[in-house]
């Protein structure tokens, strides 16, 4: 699909690889660029950005967890600018813990990580399946399709966002839906300040930028360079989105030897702790 000309929404836009995939829309001649985000003082610094760059840009503060949030949110955006085209649904929360972890938090990330990518499918499939065209960017993780070492909630949401994407894409995609998957590793976010502020609590211990150590074990991109290889697979229609190409092959270990994988990332595990 090309982006020229399209109408664009970002979820989770204030900061991180959202902010950079708002403005990477822009910069590719989006027609327009809805930036959305709890942060509504974050978002309306973004669209603002975007406008001095000559690009039209529109800030809309939403809480993805909540369904009416999601559908005012797809609902104001075509009344202001037309039919969206692109839709990244991007906003994402991390927590630190297992099974101990409080019903509160657990329910709190499943609602952002899983049920958000759920409302905007529910929000923009009925105009998208009616025009025949779309297309729908589920951010997960490379935790989705491995693990997420130190985060229970983190690993099970982040493989249910996938699960979800790879369905939306085999039922829809004869339809003119075209899905794509997003799986980063480490980059520099606001993940961690983010999941803090909406938790209440610490996440998970990780570095600077928003990753943990078993994440950055391949180095540290910037948003950026993650908001490219989200862009650019949108031209050749990509499913599955890997800035960091490594983990590849770290799925293929993980499908070819489950046990060896399993005890390959206990061994991790027990080299990160000793690190600590």
């Amino acid at each position: 699909m090309e982006i020229s000309g399209r109408v664009a929404v970002v979820t989770g836009a204030a900061s991180g690889a959202g902010r950079a995939i708002a403005l990477g829309l822009a910069a590719r001649g989006a027609g327009a660029v809805v930036v959305s985000d709890i942060d509504g003082n974050g978002a309306a610094e973004v669209a603002a950005e975007i406008g001095r760059a000559g690009g039209r840009a529109l800030a809309i503060r939403a809480d993805v967890s909540r369904e009416k949030d999601v559908t005012d949110l797809v609902t104001e955006s075509e009344a202001v600018f037309g039919p969206v085209g692109l839709f990244f649904s991007n906003a994402g929360l991390i927590v630190g813990g297992g099974p101990e972890v409080p019903d509160d938090a657990w329910s709190r990330i499943w609602a952002v990580n899983v049920h958000s990518h759920v409302y905007v499918a529910r929000a923009v499939l009925p105009g998208m399946l009616a025009r025949g065209e779309g297309y729908l960017v589920i951010t997960a993780s490379a935790a989705g399709l491995l693990t997420q070492l130190g985060s229970a909630p983190y690993a099970v949401t982040k493989h249910a966002a996938v699960a979800l994407a790879e369905w939306l894409s085999i039922t829809h995609g004869d339809q003119g839906i075209r899905v794509s998957c997003l799986c980063p590793q480490a980059f520099t976010s606001n993940l961690l300040r983010t999941s803090v502020r909406e938790l209440g609590g610490a996440p998970l211990a990780g570095n600077a930028s928003g990753g943990s150590a078993q994440a950055a074990v391949d180095g540290v991109l910037t948003a950026g360079q993650v908001a490219d290889a989200a862009l650019d697979a949108i031209g050749t229609e990509q499913f599955l989105i890997l800035p960091h190409p490594q983990v590849a092959s770290y799925e293929r270990r993980r499908a070819d030897d489950r046990e060896r994988w399993l005890r390959g990332m206990r061994r991790m595990q027990a080299r990160l702790a000793r690190e600590e």
